[in-house]
């Protein structure tokens, strides 16, 4: 626990079999009360490594119902098992489980309800090896979501997250997408709510086995970035019925 708050760490993992066991040691176990895993249908080793660390909470897809639909899977687990924190950690190592303790404490101290660990914060996205056309495109939209929504953010892609149980119980998650452009709808009904963000300078690493999108889906993310901004500037003036309205 962490101020008195029971953290559980949810793990959305898909063919995360190389780097799952590097990721599970370095989590802050003298914090973190309970470890899920949700492994979407993986066609690698992923669920027997996840047995043989020992944790306790694996829950396995029949099929691959996509990047949203694992986190979904991963929230109701957490709010189920009791959880006052949870924060989500890519099990392919590209960010560091040692942020752990720095995001958790933003909001066991009642300062944020949401924690990012931002990969643009700093200098060491490039240095990091995040791919220069990634790093424009995350920039630019960026700018343009920031210009729309009316809110300022280094970072609105970035996968490492802490919400607060109010957050997860309160926005409609169930209605968001099951694909990739969950985490930007998410982040949008965060902001619609009046939830407040905080964030974390968080160091860059791009490997071979770090998961990662590309090639059309990189194009329809981005598309779909701006749609759902455009949709929540509409809800802001006004239109009913939106994921974003926070009534």
């Amino acid at each position: 626990m962490i101020n008195g708050k029971t953290l559980v760490v949810v793990m959305p993992a898909y063919n995360a079999a190389l780097t799952l066991e590097q990721t599970y040691r370095e989590l802050p176990f003298d914090i973190v009360d309970e470890v899920i895993l949700v492994d979407d249908a993986s066609a690698d080793g992923t669920r027997a490594v996840a047995h043989g660390l020992g944790i306790r909470h694996i829950l396995v897809h029949d099929h691959n119902l996509g990047y949203g639909g694992n986190q979904k899977t991963c929230y109701r687990t957490a709010l189920a098992l009791g959880a006052d924190i949870v924060i989500m950690v890519h099990p392919d190592y590209q960010y560091t489980p040692r942020l752990i303790r720095a995001m958790a404490a933003l909001l066991a101290e009642d300062v944020f309800d949401c924690a990012l660990g931002s990969r643009i914060l700093g200098t060491g996205a490039l240095k990091g090896g995040m791919p220069p056309y990634k790093y424009l495109s995350n920039r630019l939209l960026t700018l343009v979501q920031n210009l729309l929504v009316g809110y300022k953010l280094s970072e609105y892609h970035t996968g490492y997250r802490a919400f607060s149980r109010r957050v997860l119980e309160e926005l409609p998650l169930e209605r968001n997408s099951n694909d990739f452009i969950f985490d930007n709808q998410m982040l949008l009904q965060i902001i619609a709510h009046g939830f407040s963000i905080g964030e974390v300078t968080c160091p860059t690493r791009y490997t071979a086995e770090a998961s990662s999108i590309a090639g059309w889906p990189v194009i329809r993310y981005g598309v779909g970035v701006l749609l759902e901004s455009v949709k929540y500037r509409l809800a802001r003036l006004g239109w009913n019925g939106s994921i974003y309205s926070a009534d």
